[in-house]
């Protein structure tokens, strides 16, 4: 329904209100004076209330990283309000019925919005990433609807000052530029999540993701996947709309993030809310000190630890079976891992559920893990053993093997090194049988997330061999291998030895011809390369500028900050500013700082005041494309960075134009 229409009622009542006969006597003067004070009154409510969400909403620094920037956007512009609120506040009776009609049309506005921030402030993460695209539809949405109802202000009845009246007009302005951003984050996020979702492509199970999903997402402790799936049951006990499928994806990838914390899903991984056991009767909750802290379901076997904290027995030994030393729950370090029944709770569970008749639910034997720890144990030394096999077949099995083992957990990336297994995957890197390669390089790319191993697989001699690989391998062993140098580039060192081995150069081909997912890797890769001063001198004659020139214009493929990050970077060396510092990418670049992104405009305001910064005619070209008047803007209502960098371009811009 449009704010206009859900707000025919109220606007019937205030005019009933405020008609009144032209012509009257003394007694119905005093009335109408009571109806003018009593209008009054309801003004000031609405204000006041107005005010009090906005000033409410200004509080709120905690919003889901997907939607964070947007958020800020929509505060930082009702904030804007509240000084014109103020002023209508001081109005003198009596109000003018056009008044509060526009103060109801646009406190139903002000409630729409703290409604979708309370959501990103408190909603279940992987659901409004997993449906980012709708949420930012509501953003657009609310931005037309203030819009709407800002256009129709009745300025002169209200004698609005002009300073007032200005930057609500400015804001206008804003909301009708604003548009749904398509922020390389999301789609980077949105790829991820297709691939953890697919049944049929062979990475849906593979750690590395599942573990950038986790870090993107900010799931990566006991404590906030407990939040999350607090929020998750609320979310689908709200939202009876969710698809079976959606609620499935929720669930599965929240117990992924489980599982990287050594903690198995449990039976509701399909009915996260409603478990089997209240079918029939679902009118009841659980007591919140029912419920172990890890698995958020009732406890059969609650045992305590050594901080006094109770847990299902199997759910913290899974814990500590892990490697884990610490309390999920405080993080503090345990001083021994014995468990003591906690007979007390166990015998109030049991009186709870007879009296409300209960069931408990039966124990039901994991089958979601492969291997539990004490067999993997058991078990790496073999598989590194065979990986030295005269038997190619036992090879081939032996690392197919142990990629599966290093994507699984961390621990088992420990317990492989440990065993030695670096050194001779190392040596399968040449090897001359692509599945090997694929699986060798794919399996040192996943050990290659624990820090300690990225030294190791390097000081092994392995990123000639991974180079090799990158331009002779078959596709999903460059791509991988783009990811592995991205992985190993980390340390500085490597970004030196990945250049000198010549490894910057099939980086760049991938990210020209490759697949969206090999360019994606291969960008990453060579952004971090160019950190390093002699890498961009090697970009640049390698080639590097025409494709990301390319991504520029292909937005569909969502990343164009990626490229004018590295763009940035390559502008800060002079064979790159001549290479890159033609009109036409002038003109770009004025085209993302007149309409992109907010992290568009940042970028590009940023690359346009590094070459301007060295040489004055990017700047009067620059101006020959109308750039002025956006910088002013960005200066103005764009991110601090941005705001920075657009400040320094027109003090830049200034003094340019006094020589």
């Amino acid at each position: 329904m449009d704010v206009d229409e859900e707000v025919t009622g109220d606007v019937e009542n205030i005019e009933e209100l405020v008609t009144v006969e032209e012509s009257i006597d003394g007694e119905h003067a005093v009335e109408i004076d009571e109806e003018e004070e009593r209008i009054g009154d309801v003004k000031d409510d609405l204000v006041r209330e107005i005010i009090t969400i906005v000033e409410f909403l200004d509080q709120i620094n905690d919003y889901r990283r997907t939607q964070q920037k947007e958020c800020f956007n929509l505060v930082r512009r009702l904030k804007i309000l509240v000084p014109f609120m103020d002023e209508i506040r001081g109005f003198e009776y009596p109000s003018p019925e056009s008044c509060m009609h526009f103060l109801y049309r646009l406190r139903k506005v002000i409630l729409v919005a703290r409604k979708l921030l309370e959501t990103c402030n408190n909603g279940s993460k992987i659901y409004l990433a997993l449906d980012s695209e709708s949420i930012m539809t509501r953003f657009h949405s609310i931005y037309e609807k203030l819009n709407r109802v800002l256009v129709k202000t009745p300025f002169d009845e209200l004698r609005i000052s002009d300073e007032v009246k200005d930057e609500i007009d400015s804001l206008c302005k804003q909301l009708k530029r604003a548009k749904r951003r398509t922020d390389t984050q999301d789609i980077e996020l949105a790829v991820d999540m297709m691939v953890v979702f697919s049944k049929t492509d062979p990475r849906n199970s593979d750690s590395a993701i599942i573990e950038r999903l986790a870090k993107k997402l900010e799931l990566q402790t006991m404590e906030d996947l407990k939040t999350e799936a607090i929020a998750i049951k609320k979310l689908i006990q709200e939202k009876g709309g969710l698809s079976i499928e959606t609620k499935q994806h929720i669930i599965e990838l929240l117990y992924k993030f489980k599982k990287l914390q050594g903690v198995e899903a449990t039976d509701i991984l399909y009915e996260p809310v409603i478990n089997k056991s209240f079918t029939k009767s679902t009118s009841l909750i659980l007591p919140h000190e029912f419920l172990c802290p890890i698995t958020l379901e009732i406890m059969l076997d609650p045992v305590i630890i050594a901080t006094g904290q109770t847990y299902e027995k199997d759910s913290i030994q899974k814990w500590f079976d892990a490697g884990h030393k610490t309390c999920p729950k405080t993080r503090q370090t345990l001083d021994h891992l014995s468990l003591a029944p906690n007979y007390a709770l166990k015998n109030l569970i049991l009186q709870w559920c007879e009296k409300n008749k209960f069931k408990l639910p039966g124990k039901e034997i994991s089958s979601h893990s492969e291997y539990d720890l004490e067999k993997q144990k058991d078990e790496v030394p073999l598989l590194v053993e065979a990986l030295s096999s005269s038997q190619l077949e036992e090879q081939r099995k032996s690392v197919k093997q142990m990629r599966l083992l290093a994507r699984e957990n961390p621990e088992n990336r420990v317990l492989i090194a440990n065993a030695g297994g670096i050194p001779l995957l190392v040596q399968l890197l040449s090897y001359p049988d692509s599945g090997i390669q694929e699986n060798a390089v794919t399996t040192l790319l996943n050990l290659s997330i624990d820090e300690v191993n990225k030294k190791l697989i390097s000081n092994e001699g392995a990123i000639p061999s991974i180079i090799e690989i990158l331009q002779n391998g078959n596709r999903e062993a460059r791509e991988n291998s783009a990811a592995a140098l991205f992985s190993l580039s980390m340390l500085d060192e490597n970004k030196v030895t990945i250049g000198l081995s010549n490894g910057i150069p099939p980086l760049v081909e991938l990210l020209q011809n490759g697949t969206l997912r090999g360019k994606k890797d291969a960008l990453t890769a060579l952004f971090n390369l160019s950190l390093n001063s002699a890498n961009k001198g090697r970009a640049i004659d390698a080639g590097i500028v025409q494709p990301l020139l390319q991504l520029l214009k292909d937005r569909n493929l969502g990343m164009i900050d990626e490229a004018l990050s590295i763009l940035l970077l390559l502008a800060s060396h002079p064979e790159g500013r001549q290479t890159i510092g033609q009109l036409s990418f002038i003109e770009t670049l004025v085209e993302f700082i007149r309409e992109g992104t907010p992290k568009n405009k940042e970028c590009a305001t940023s690359v346009l005041l590094e070459l301007g910064s060295n040489n004055s005619s990017f700047i009067l070209a620059a101006l020959q494309f109308g750039v002025y008047e956006h910088l002013v803007e960005i200066a103005s209502s764009g991110t601090n960075r941005a705001q920075r960098k657009a400040n320094a371009l027109i003090q830049l811009i200034s003094k340019s134009e006094q020589i």
